[in-house]
């Protein structure tokens, strides 16, 4: 009975005299994304057609300022749209 408990310590004594050479260092390259900040001018906002309408202006000269305006926020949107691409 009392060599059932020696035996496992006289097996761990027999791995502890074995002398191993440390693994030789390795240099790994590792990429790592970076965040950068964008430097991209600022779009600055147009003056729109209907915010210099009169109060009292009439539907048609109202028509005519929104189909403006439209076309001045679809060159608008594509700066914008410009701008964020260049920092991607």
């Amino acid at each position: 009975m009392r060599w059932l408990l020696v035996v496992p310590w006289l097996l761990l004594a027999g791995c502890a005299g074995q002398v191993t050479d440390p693994p030789e260092p390795v240099v790994v390259r590792v990429e790592v994304p970076v965040q950068v900040p964008c430097r991209t001018e600022r779009v600055q906002r147009p003056a729109f057609a209907v915010d210099s309408l009169p109060i009292g202006a009439s539907i048609a000269e109202q028509m005519r300022a929104l189909r403006a305006e439209r076309l001045q926020r679809k060159g608008y949107e594509k700066r914008l749209e410009a701008a964020v691409a260049a920092c991607m």
